[in-house]
């Protein structure tokens, strides 16, 4: 894991088709509700990818890249997982032993069974899962400010830095990690997280 509460954590990540937010076509970039985005989520085609029967399938190909034999630690990623994660694929993956995490953008519900629930709001969409272990909202976002989510229940608050190389609009004096570092001085609820695997190269 590169982001968060669990930076350097071992990690599988299982990364869902689809968004709610984008539909992954760049031509349509700018008029997403979240215009940012710095992941392929289209298609199925990824490293381990493809379309599973069932959860049985799908959980034996992510146990399959855990490398040793302690308990796996699952992250459950997008796109928007919440579009295809169920009680199913969960209660397998509790058959198995395995922690799960998941990285939504809160405008669905995540299921209580879920061990570790990470939200990271994004532009003007509607966010209803007000409840977690860690907020992580990239900043700034000029609607999506950390003013409006400091009366949610969280017990970690992370602003990340936004890339500015994803976006059409910035410029080259747009220093968003200085930015990111000044507000969370000024406002010490907060805490800065950084993509270590993109400064490290892992991949």
């Amino acid at each position: 894991q590169g982001e968060g509460v669990h930076t350097g954590r071992a990690s599988v990540f299982c990364r869902f088709s689809g968004c709610n937010l984008w539909n992954g076509k760049e031509k349509d970039r700018e008029t997403a509700k979240c215009s940012f985005c710095d992941t392929d989520f289209i298609g199925a085609n990824g490293i381990g990818g493809g379309k599973f029967i069932g959860a049985e399938e799908l959980v034996q190909t992510i146990l399959s890249y855990w490398p040793s034999n302690k308990k796996p630690f699952v992250v459950l990623t997008g796109g928007e997982p919440m579009l295809q994660v169920d009680k199913s694929l969960i209660n397998i993956l509790k058959k198995y032993d395995c922690e799960i995490a998941i990285e939504t953008n809160g405008t669905i519900p995540v299921p209580a069974t879920i061990d570790w629930i990470c939200v990271s709001p994004k532009g003007s969409s509607n966010v209803v899962q007000t409840t977690g272990h860690e907020l992580k909202l990239v900043y700034p976002q000029r609607q999506a400010m950390p003013e409006q989510f400091i009366d949610f229940e969280f017990e970690h608050y992370y602003l990340q830095p936004l890339d500015k190389s994803y976006i059409a609009t910035s410029n080259d004096d747009d220093n968003y990690v200085q930015q990111t570092v000044d507000y969370c001085l000024r406002h010490p609820q907060w805490r800065l997280s950084l993509q270590t695997h993109k400064i490290t190269g892992i991949r």
